[in-house]
């Protein structure tokens, strides 16, 4: 129904000759086309490093309170702003400085990790700390008695988290970080394919081979090599950060009262205004338009899972022909939605086709490629036969409701992803909070960003409380280590 509502016009006039000079670029990918190319690569990974590695001296503490509402709706509100939005708020503080850069993965990421991790630690049982010794220490009785039994968890989330930082870091160069994202986007935006194919393919293969480089020995070099190669670091001016807190941030008439320029009555009237005009103007056709783009992505993600799923299962396909669809579910899931829908509007023009078409795509890959590896665990009976009908009766029934279980949680994150694609031109909430960094109107963007936040928190908890009535409990935690 939702796609009745979706702007999903295809605009550009000739698509395919577009798409032709694309397809010629990955064919001859120019490697030695990008200036600084290594150093791109390396602030890439550094961002992402440092930035999670910041995220958890944030979350992993917060994780041992989230049980408290207040800790979990603030975590829900950080986390509920994408990257690219808090880089668009630091960069009015620091400039285009690494802190930008690293504060904006750190804070979601953080916030991410104090739930995800809440939920990993449920699942520890009691048994061992049942037995544990009268006397023993809490430090002692929590490591051993509740971490170790998760720990191959926790390991395995935060390296999923670091290749979607992988991903950020890479995104934050189209508002002008200097990671690989600013050389992709001025290659592709100035028809320069064959050095944007390289540089894409350069960030498919960092992303994909993330398990032969890093290794648990090498992560504290890579940290203080992160830290001992970043761009210099401005000084930042303590007087503008107290101006753009404490003025540019108050809404009009809250402005005025709080600096006595005008009278009580007044200031609450021109707040009231303010309020009205934004809210009915901008907020609410922006969530309307980021939901109606969010639902199409949601049914389009489900068809592409399956799709995806029926290509990579080794239990309907051959081992050389599941290899094959495993890998190109590899390659979909490396390349950030972001990219994918600036790709796609380039070819298609400005509306939702290209930002649907793009969340299907990376969000579809990711939920089918984690299907497919449990997949590969099932051991079907010796009657089992390598055909679609035996395959539907006996392998879809097991998989499918994890499926779904991954599809809901994933909304969240497709929501996330809808708000920023107005950065590109579609009319979502990201659309209106551009323009209003754009403009200077900062309170205008706090408002929005607010709204923003507050739109992913009131689906989470309607996801989370349908998944725990379709499905059991250990489904549903299970799930949240691996696509939160």
């Amino acid at each position: 129904m939702s796609a009745y509502f979706a702007d999903i016009a295809i605009i550009s006039l000739e698509p395919w000759s577009e798409l032709s000079r694309m397809a010629l670029g990955f064919i001859t990918p120019d490697f030695f086309a990008t200036e600084s190319l290594i150093n791109a690569l390396w602030l890439t990974v550094s961002f992402a490093l440092l930035g999670v590695a910041l995220g958890l001296l944030i979350g992993a503490p917060l994780s041992l309170i989230y049980q408290s509402k207040f800790v979990s709706g603030l975590c829900a509100m950080v986390r509920g702003i994408h990257e690219i939005f808090w880089a668009l708020l630091f960069l009015q503080l620091f400039g285009l400085s690494p802190i930008t850069g690293i504060l904006a993965i750190a804070l979601p990421y953080g916030a991410t990790f104090a739930r995800v991790f809440h939920d990993i630690l449920l699942q520890s049982p009691n048994t061992t700390t049942h037995t544990m010794p009268r006397g023993v220490d809490r430090i002692s009785r929590y490591t051993y008695g509740k971490l170790g039994h998760v720990y191959p968890l926790v390991l395995a989330y935060i390296r999923y988290r670091f290749e979607c930082a992988l991903r950020s870091s890479a995104v934050l160069g189209f508002i002008g970080m200097p990671t690989i994202g600013f050389y992709l986007e001025t290659a592709f935006r100035q028809g320069n394919y064959h050095e944007g194919a390289a540089l894409l393919i350069l960030l498919v293969l960092l992303i994909g081979t993330i398990s032969w480089w890093v290794k648990a020995k090498l992560i504290p070099v890579y940290l203080l090599l992160s830290l001992v190669t970043l761009p210099p670091i401005g000084a930042v001016d303590g007087l503008l950060v107290w101006q753009f807190i404490s003025h540019d941030l108050l809404p009009p008439g809250i402005n005025g009262i709080a600096y006595g320029q005008i009278e009580l009555s007044q200031g609450i009237d021109q707040f009231i205004n303010w309020w009205q005009q934004l809210t009915f103007e901008q907020a609410l056709p922006g969530m309307l338009a980021t939901l109606v783009l969010a639902l199409c992505a949601l049914g389009a993600t489900h068809l592409l899972a399956m799709w995806g799923y029926l290509a990579a299962s080794r239990h309907l396909r051959g081992r050389l022909a599941a290899n094959a669809g495993q890998l190109l579910l590899l390659i979909l899931r490396s390349i950030p939605e972001y990219l994918l829908a600036f790709i796609f509007m380039m070819l298609l023009g400005p509306s939702m086709l290209p930002a649907i078409a793009a969340l299907a795509l990376h969000n579809g890959a990711l939920i089918a490629y984690l299907v497919s590896r449990q997949d590969g665990a099932i051991k079907p009976s010796e009657l089992y036969c390598p055909r679609f009908d035996h395959f539907s009766y006996e392998i879809l029934p097991r998989i499918y409701p994890n499926l779904i279980s991954l599809l809901f949680y994933r909304f969240e994150i497709i929501l996330r992803e809808t708000a920023i694609f107005g950065v590109l031109g579609i009319a979502t909430l990201g659309f209106y909070i551009d323009s209003a960094f754009a403009e200077i109107r900062y309170s205008n963007a706090l408002y929005l960003l607010l709204t923003t936040a507050l739109l992913n928190v009131i689906v989470d908890i309607i996801a989370r409380r349908l998944l725990a009535k379709r499905l059991p409990q250990g489904v549903v935690l299970g799930q949240a280590s691996c696509v939160a």
